[in-house]
């Protein structure tokens, strides 16, 4: 899910619209509906738009959830408030909460308070930086998007879309079909090159390694070295025996 990309409203309904194809898309798997298609849950048929909010249900336990316990850098939320927050998602009352949770009510009351305090916070704070972000920003001085599954953000991630542009030129001898010269030693050039080949693979889609190893060998000749920092980077993830490979 790229949060940099998305709306406030098309992160809480866990899907968006994208025009240039008609279609519905699911913000965590990228599964799309196109609106001119009817689909078909349970012996009944429903419009892309239901269907794609059915998808979010079915295969994501509702957006909620995933929000309230993906991974990303951005969660900043602590063990004992995403409890909270779960159970105040559920209606219930302060005192239920409190029941269950073992704690007084006027403990659950004084955090609704500090959580309704930081979403005033968050408000503004997002209001302001909008503003500045509308300004004309030269090529010069955007910087590219840090990808959601970064372990610890740090200068290796601060690159100008010029920058990327110089690197990526450097680094491949072509970008169509996409070969790589030399595998970067320095982090930041690392990190954009993994970033590019990581572009090859399908979001929604499970590889096995040799699948993985196939796309890669065509780009570098040393793909086990590719292959590894894709996953140390966390572009890519795989299961405990290797058997299935994915883009986080």
């Amino acid at each position: 899910m790229d949060i940099d990309k998305l709306t406030i409203e098309e992160l809480k309904k866990g899907y968006r619209y994208e025009k240039d194809i008609c279609s519905y898309k699911c913000n965590i798997c990228d599964k799309t509906y196109s609106d001119k298609e009817v689909f078909k849950y349970d012996d009944r048929f429903f419009t892309a738009k239901k269907a794609v909010e059915i998808h979010l249900e079915k295969e994501h336990e509702g957006i909620f959830y995933y929000l309230l316990n993906n991974d990303s850098k951005y969660n900043t939320f602590t063990d004992n408030q995403k409890k909270l927050l779960s159970l105040m998602y559920q209606d219930n009352s302060d005192k239920e909460i409190a029941a269950k949770l073992e704690v007084a009510s006027s403990t659950i009351r004084s955090t609704r308070f500090m959580l309704r305090e930081k979403a005033k916070s968050a408000k503004l704070y997002l209001a302001i930086y909008n503003l500045v972000n509308e300004k004309t920003v030269l090529q010069e001085d955007i910087i590219v998007p840090i990808i959601n599954n970064a372990k610890m953000i740090d200068d290796r991630y601060i690159t100008t879309e010029k920058e990327k542009e110089n690197i990526l030129k450097n680094s491949f001898t072509s970008l169509e079909p996409l070969k790589l010269k030399v595998f970067p030693v320095k982090e930041k050039k690392k990190i954009i090159v993994l970033a590019k080949i990581s572009e090859k693979f399908e979001k929604s889609q499970k590889y096995s390694e040799k699948q993985v190893n196939n796309i890669l060998k065509d780009i570098f000749e040393d793909y086990a070295t590719v292959r590894r920092y894709l996953i140390e980077y966390g572009f890519m993830q795989r299961t405990t025996d290797c058997s299935e490979y994915w883009l986080k």
